[in-house]
C-alpha cells in the first residue's frame, strides 16, 4: 500500500504517519543534534517523502516541539499511573515520583536535554520548546494530581502549583542523574530508585504537614474545627 493510498483512508492513517515522522525525528535529534538533523534525513529515516513531513509540520522547529511533546506524554502520565493505586497518599506519590525519576534517567531523555544545552545557535528557542513540552507538562500533570488529593482531603495542598514544582525538583535534583553520566547501571538500579523515591516522597509529605501556609495532611474539615 502506498503512502498516498494510506492517507486517503482517513485520520487514523494520518495520525500513524505523523507518529512515524515524530519517532524518526526524535531518534535523529538525539543522534545528530538539532542543527545536523534535516528534514531530508528525517524523511529518509521514516521512509517517506519530504512533502509528507510538510503536510504534518510547518518546519523543523515545529517537528522538534512535537517530538518533545509526544515523548513526554508517552513516558510520563501521572494520573494514569495512580488509576490502579488504591493505597495511601505515599503509595500514589511513590508511583508518580519513581516513574518521573525513571523517565529522567532514560538515556534518550538525558540525550535530548544535553543536545538542547549544547546547541548554542538555537539554544533559546529549543530551550523554550523543551520546557513547554517537558518540565511544564510534568509540573501541570503533578499539579492536577495534587489538586485531586487536596479535593479528597487526603493531603492539604493550598498551593498546588508551587507544591508540584517542589515535588518535581526533588526528583530532578536526584544525584542518580549525575551518577548516570558515568555509571548507568548503578543509576538505574531498582533499589537505588526505590530508596531515593521513598525518601523524596517522605520529605514532600512531611513538608505538607502543619500550618496551612505550607500545607498539611489533616482533612480540611478537621483542621478548621481544631482549637
Amino acid at each position: 500500500m502506498t503512502e498516498n493510498s494510506q492517507g486517503r483512508r482517513g485520520r487514523p492513517a494520518n495520525e500513524a504517519l505523523g507518529q512515524t515522522i515524530i519517532d524518526a525525528a526524535r531518534e535523529l535529534f538525539v543522534e545528530l543534534g538539532f542543527q545536523a538533523t534535516t528534514l531530508d534525513k528525517v524523511a529518509q529515516r521514516a521512509k517517506i517523502s519530504k512533502l509528507s513531513i510538510y503536510r504534518h509540520f510547518e518546519n523543523k522547529e515545529a517537528l522538534f516541539g512535537a517530538a518533545m511533546t509526544a515523548g513526554c506524554r508517552q513516558l510520563f502520565a501521572p494520573r494514569a499511573l495512580v488509576e490502579g493505586v488504591d493505597g495511601s497518599v505515599e503509595d500514589q506519590l511513590m508511583a508518580v515520583g519513581s516513574s518521573l525519576l525513571r523517565t529522567l534517567l532514560r538515556s534518550d531523555v538525558r540525550g535530548l536535554e544535553a543536545m538542547v544545552m549544547a546547541d548554542k545557535t538555537s539554544q533559546n528557542a529549543l530551550s523554550k520548546l523543551h520546557f513547554e513540552a517537558g518540565p511544564a507538562h510534568v509540573i501541570a500533570e503533578i499539579e492536577a494530581l495534587l489538586r485531586q488529593l487536596h479535593a479528597k482531603a487526603v493531603l492539604n495542598v493550598p498551593n498546588p502549583l508551587r507544591s508540584a514544582r517542589l515535588f518535581a525538583a526533588l526528583f530532578k535534583g536526584s544525584d542518580l542523574l549525575m551518577i548516570a553520566r558515568f555509571d548507568q547501571v548503578k543509576a538505574e538500579d531498582d533499589n537505588e530508585i526505590e530508596s531515593y523515591s521513598r525518601s523524596a516522597v517522605a520529605m514532600f509529605i512531611a513538608a505538607h504537614r502543619g500550618n496551612d501556609d505550607v500545607g498539611g495532611c489533616l482533612p480540611a474539615s478537621r483542621s478548621k474545627n481544631k482549637t
